[in-house]
């Protein structure tokens, strides 16, 4: 089994990894790393949601930057607020005990665009941002690009499911292509996606693609339980009410349906809050803040809103619909079975979705069990 050293880091990543408890490289870590370190080289690498993509593109750029010139020489674009907060903070926990400081700034929509500015204005040699707001900045003038050696684009598939396509394009033309390399990193590769691949990324792009089955985390053990549409919110009451202590993730389609069982549930007096998209900021954040420090015990979402959610010490998550993505299966159930320990990934089906868990099983590789209230 390869070690973070024989990847080629540098002695003070790796103690910083080991103080965070990442101690043996993922299999996208292990084939993008060593790549992505010694070449200069547009790299296409796909793998799922949950698989440790923050430090195999995040390590080697933080290996690429020079921290004695005062300019952005990285750029970091990511689909959701987040998801830009929680990359931001894995590359400062990555610089933990490094000599020279480099310097972070995360920019998203919510909050004021006067306090990036400001922010701004400081030393900056990386920059994580949503698609949106980093165009606002361009607009003004308040970013330059001109020096940038690395673009990034993590979770292409979902900024472009979330209607990012333009804005993009229109990043991706702000950047010079002769100066920048560009990595993409991508759950799946729809024909939207590899439109953007052929106009921006190299024909000579390395291309890492993980096996699914190597992602799925061996600590979760993986069960379906049977039910109807009108049952289903009985069904989750029962699971809680045997798990009272446990804390939790619940997994909806829509935002409709996370709302919905939020009132359900709380109408029986359970301590549960949603996320969705049509949610302020303000109210996102509010509820993130409970469930971070274990004021809420149960959290719904939708997909997309659980993008960038880093909690630990989760004991089970519940489908209570099966995505409309295998590779989301893979990333909803990554929420639990964190740092080492063990998780339940359940999932609620209809009569006529058993064929669905068998394609689960099959292209996962894993072993779905009844399970029976």
């Amino acid at each position: 089994m390869r070690t973070f050293k024989d990847l080629g880091l540098h002695n003070n990543y790796i103690k910083s990894l080991k103080a965070i408890g990442i101690n043996t490289p993922t299999d996208i870590q292990a084939q993008a790393i060593p790549i992505l370190n010694a070449s200069k080289t547009d790299f296409i690498g796909i793998a799922q949601t949950g698989t440790g993509k923050t430090a195999a593109y995040g390590l080697p750029l933080l290996h690429h930057v020079e921290p004695n010139k005062n300019a952005v020489q990285g750029l970091i674009i990511a689909p959701t607020r987040e998801l830009v907060q929680q990359i931001k903070k894995q590359l400062f926990k990555f610089t933990k005990y490094n000599t020279q400081k480099i310097f972070v700034e995360g920019v998203y929509g919510g909050e004021k665009i006067d306090i990036h500015i400001r922010n701004l204005k400081r030393p900056t040699h990386l920059i994580v941002a949503t698609p949106g707001r980093l165009l606002d900045l361009l607009d003004k003038n308040i970013i330059d690009l001109k020096h940038i050696k690395i673009l990034i684009l993590d979770e292409a598939d979902e900024m472009l499911s979330m209607g990012f396509k333009k804005d993009l394009n229109a990043i991706l033309d702000a950047t010079t292509k002769s100066a920048r390399t560009t990595w993409l990193f991508s759950a799946t590769m729809p024909e939207a996606l590899k439109h953007i691949v052929s106009r921006y990324i190299s024909k000579n792009a390395i291309r890492v693609t993980v096996d699914r089955k190597s992602s799925v985390n061996t600590n979760i053990t993986h069960h379906f339980i049977k039910s109807s549409i009108v049952d289903k919110a009985h069904t989750v009451m029962r699971f809680l009410e045997d798990r009272e202590d446990d804390r939790g993730i619940i997994f909806c389609r829509t935002k409709a349906g996370t709302q919905a069982l939020k009132q359900q549930l709380q109408k029986e007096h359970f301590n549960v809050d949603a996320l969705e998209g049509d949610m302020t900021q303000k109210a996102r954040d509010k509820v993130m803040r409970a469930f971070k420090n274990t004021n809420l015990q149960i959290l719904i979402s939708t997909d997309v809103s659980a993008r960038g959610i880093d909690v630990n010490n989760l004991a089970f998550v519940i489908h209570h619909q099966l995505p409309e993505h295998l590779e989301y299966y893979t990333h909803r159930s990554g929420r639990t079975a964190r740092a080492g320990k063990k998780g339940l990934s359940i999932a609620l089906v209809l009569p006529n979705e058993l064929q669905k868990i068998a394609d689960l099983e099959r292209t996962l590789g894993i072993k779905m069990k009844e399970l029976t209230l």
